[in-house]
């Protein structure tokens, strides 16, 4: 049974993308009334600005069992499982028509502003269980407020994307050149074809943003003959961007590492390892990007564009009132950062979790989906509708289902750390032939038990279980490692 203040008040779904859909999906399912707010005009509204980008994960990860039964009572027909859709077709063929059968609960043009409970600010403790949530919102241009019984943040990290600024600061003269930088994955081949064409572009970061914004610049650059490519990330190892291969359980994904790794070798981009922004200066031939590296300050000129895929990062200010237990440096909720440390683990397997690990000191109050993870990169929505589906359960009062977790992610065939790029690291200008290692495999997952064919405690777990393991055990063939030398 849920409690009086959700019986009462409901639960508050804030953002209407694929895991705060899928949350009100589940709250349904169990007789729970959610409100969900969003603050664009339409379900999925992020989605928008990557339209054109083709998911490495295919239908069948990106569906929810009850936003499924949900659409499929009201006569929608499943796409292909296995087909990979872009984030256009995900929205258009999904989260819209999930978005109507959800209609009657949901608020667009709702954002909100803050959260805190009825007459409790923060550091009151008496009764603050048996206060609802007040939920200050922004709703068609006036301020409103709503009450919830409990909260399910699934806002994301869309909209703050991660600076240029290796220590997480915007760097000199970034704010003054905006109009020559966007961050996330620009349309290069189609709205933004002439912005490209011709260009020198420079691309920041070394996750799958870069890697999609990095192959469309080369088959442009193909088309046009004349497009410069320029790549610049913060380290020297490059094995998680290169991705596992075909040791990868998602073959678009691997895919993607193995077109990454063909263009290094011929050369047609320029590799820039250890490059670590610290300011751009503009010009009469472009932007000139200095950077600190492992020789000494390098320079960078005659860039035309920008494009920073350096991930994005949670808005915490929504819960300052609430009491939140987030993790010191990922941001992400606080019991999910071992697990997913960008810092020990490189794949994006990530043991069960649910509402336990997701509840806060605050009761009633959750943060799911991308926004959980903080600022870590390897978020699936997978993982979101799994996590929603354990809440809904809790909330309801059915403990046995809340706890029952699974969650088996496909595995990236990469995992932890492996030998870097030469220690001579890279020049600043075309990059010498490189050359592709096979290095031995490494693990995240804990020390293997003895006497276990495994490479982790994790791999040896998940191989009991009948499974697969972790992706990267003895079974599983390492992924290349590009080492580049300098010239």
């Amino acid at each position: 049974m849920s409690t009086p203040l959700i019986k009462e008040h409901g639960v508050a779904v804030l953002g209407a993308g694929p895991v705060g859909l899928a949350a009100a999906a589940h709250l349904l399912s169990r007789g729970i009334v959610p409100t969900i707010f969003e603050a664009g005009a339409e379900a999925g509204h992020s989605f928008r600005s990557a339209e054109h980008v083709r998911l490495f994960s295919p239908w069948r990860y990106n569906i929810d069992h009850a936003a499924r039964e949900l659409l499929e009572r009201q006569g929608w027909q499943i796409p292909a499982l296995d087909a990979l859709p872009t984030a256009g077709e995900l929205r258009r063929r999904y989260l819209v028509p999930l978005a109507g059968a959800l209609a009657g609960y949901l608020r667009f043009d709702s954002r909100v502003l803050s959260l805190s409970r009825l007459g409790l600010d923060k550091i009151k403790t008496a009764g603050r269980d048996r206060a609802p949530f007040v939920i200050r919102v922004l709703q068609q241009g006036e301020m409103r407020e709503h009450l919830a019984g409990a909260v399910i943040d699934a806002t994301g990290t869309w909209g703050q994307p991660n600076p240029l600024g290796a220590d997480g600061l915007p760097v000199a003269g970034e704010a003054g050149q905006r109009d020559r930088i966007v961050y996330g994955i620009p349309d290069v081949l189609g709205r933004d074809r002439a912005r490209y064409a011709g260009k020198s572009v420079l691309v920041v970061g070394s996750g799958h943003s870069a890697v999609n914004a990095l192959l469309d610049l080369a088959e442009l650059s193909r088309e046009t003959g004349t497009t410069r490519i320029h790549w610049a990330v913060r380290g020297d190892n490059l094995r998680r961007v290169l991705g596992g291969g075909s040791a990868d359980r998602l073959p678009a994904r691997g895919e993607l590492g193995l077109r990454l790794g063909a263009l290094l070798e011929d050369g047609r981009l320029s590799l820039h390892t250890g490059f670590r922004i610290r300011a751009l200066e503009a010009g009469a031939a472009g932007l000139t990007v200095r950077a600190d590296t492992p020789a000494g300050l390098a320079e960078l000129a005659g860039i035309d564009e920008i494009v920073c895929a350096t991930g994005a990062r949670p808005d915490l200010a929504l819960s300052r009132e609430l009491r939140v237990r987030l993790d010191a440096w990922l941001e992400s909720v606080d019991a999910l950062a071992p697990l997913i440390d960008p810092n020990e683990h490189s794949c994006g397997t990530v043991r069960p979790h649910g509402h336990r690990e997701l509840a806060h000191p605050e009761p009633g109050f959750y943060i799911v989906g991308a926004k959980s993870y903080g600022r870590a990169p390897t978020f699936l929505m997978a993982t979101g509708y799994e996590q929603v589906r354990s809440i809904a359960a809790a909330l309801a009062g059915d403990m046995a289902a809340a706890d029952e977790v699974r969650l088996e992610l496909p595995e990236t065939g990469v995992c932890s750390a492996s030998p870097a790029l030469g220690s001579s690291g890279a020049c600043c200008g075309a990059p010498a032939p490189l050359r592709i290692e096979e290095p031995a495999a490494a693990c995240c997952g804990g020390e293997a038990p003895a006497g276990v064919d495994a490479c982790c405690a994790l791999d040896a777990q998940a191989r009991q279980a009948g499974r697969s393991g972790c992706g990267c055990g003895p079974a599983a063939r390492p992924s290349p490692v590009i080492d580049a030398a300098r010239a």
